[in-house]
């Protein structure tokens, strides 16, 4: 792919999943996605949709504030930070209402107009830390 039609897939990708809108259509049928740092990897369209869906919806009401976006020759990567609070079991967590901000990013290869692999550099240990007991940088903001 042109750095061009990266650059145009990525920015519709972007607007889709920002509004959780139909992101799936800018997937491979094969897409993979890895949680770096981990031994976590998911396969396939559905399952990619199926775990984003359970991050900002099921186990967080969430928002995505896009920091940036990088693109070249079939190559992306973004900067954001998930926002949200936790409302749903997650990692054997029961939902605590808990405030959650966590910075990350994803670096993406596209073919033929469509991500074929999203890596996750996603501090989770963070994540949990804010879940299960209130940083204090998160609890002055909910007063």
């Amino acid at each position: 792919m042109t750095a061009e039609q990266t650059r145009e897939t990525m920015q519709a990708y972007a607007k889709a999943l920002l509004a959780f809108g139909d992101y799936g259509r800018y997937l491979a049928d094969d897409v993979t996605m890895t949680f770096m740092g981990t031994d976590r990897a998911i396969a396939g369209r559905d399952a990619v949709m199926g775990a984003i869906a359970f991050m900002h919806v099921q186990a967080f009401s969430s928002a995505v504030e896009l920091k940036g976006m990088v693109w070249g020759h079939g190559e992306a990567a973004l900067e954001a930070e998930f926002i949200g609070t936790h409302i749903g079991e997650f990692e054997g967590v029961a939902p605590t209402l808990r405030p959650v901000r966590v910075p990350y990013s994803v670096a993406y290869t596209l073919a033929n107009g469509r991500i074929t692999a999203l890596r996750l550099y996603f501090p989770f240990e963070l994540l949990m830390r804010q879940i299960t007991t209130l940083a204090p940088e998160l609890a002055a903001q909910t007063r």
